[in-house]
């Protein structure tokens, strides 16, 4: 009987701690700003606290079919996980999408970050750090991690003009109260959804001005415009989650 009862724990604690980490969700957004372009947003891979398989990520690419992919950070923060971080890249970039990348916090503590950049480099994915591009359809604008002291917005958006409409990446959404220019659109990753869904989590974990007030996930819309918060797709510390599955986003704007 005891060995049942120890059973039953192991899997008790494998259906509520680690299957959600495992059983990717694919979360909808539909938000037309008149670019008519589908944009799958992949967050907080964290390869060395991930657990769905480069496979399923590229069955949800085929599945969505996006015009675009964007990487909102926090890649990895060990060195000895940059091969399997590269595996991740190739997979995402071999679809022939155009894919854009910005840079989370724990980018940031790599020994050699050029390592990272070089990965981006060679599977031709384009970082923007602070930062602005111009696509067919829209300004794309790319402001580098704020928790690490890194994002300048103004300099993010100086390139950027008005006549198409303007999306924003950034990898930690507390960057937004910052932000004065106007923008159509923002998706921003870092905060997991909580991960561990329990009361009081941001109180004892402080993450930063939004999730104090409750803003940490899904979409909301702020003062220069509407933003979403990914869930994300990995892990960081411990390895589980709590009532929040993993998460891509197609975002339909």
């Amino acid at each position: 009987m005891f060995f049942l009862y120890i059973a039953a724990a192991v899997v008790l604690v494998y259906i509520l701690f680690i299957l959600p980490t495992q059983w990717l969700k694919t979360e909808r957004v539909c938000y037309p700003i008149g670019i008519q372009k589908r944009i799958l947003q992949i967050s907080d891979l964290h390869t060395d606290r991930l657990r769905v398989s480069a496979m399923r990520i590229g069955e949800a690419i085929e599945d969505a079919k996006p015009d675009y992919i964007f990487l909102t950070g926090d890649f990895t923060y060990r060195a000895n996980y940059l091969p399997r971080t590269n595996y991740y890249f190739k997979v995402i970039a071999g679809y022939g999408i155009p894919v854009y990348a910005v840079l989370g916090n724990h980018d940031y503590d790599l020994p050699k970050l050029s390592q990272l950049l070089g990965l981006f480099k060679a599977n031709g994915i384009r970082v923007l750090r602070n930062e602005s591009l111009s696509l067919p359809d829209f300004e794309l604008v790319g402001i580098d991690d704020f928790g690490t002291g890194h994002s300048k917005v103004n300099r993010a958006f100086k390139g950027a003009g008005y006549k198409k409409p303007v999306v924003v990446m950034t990898h930690d959404p507390n960057v937004i109260p910052g932000i004065t220019q106007s923008y159509d659109y923002l998706m921003a990753g870092h905060l997991h959804g909580k991960q561990l869904n329990v009361p009081f989590f941001f109180v004892f974990k402080p993450k930063g001005p939004l999730p104090a007030k409750g803003i940490y996930k899904g979409l909301h819309q702020g003062e220069n415009g509407p933003f979403y918060i990914s869930k994300g797709i990995g892990q960081a510390g411990f390895n589980a989650r709590f009532m929040v599955r993993s998460e891509i986003t197609i975002h339909d704007l």
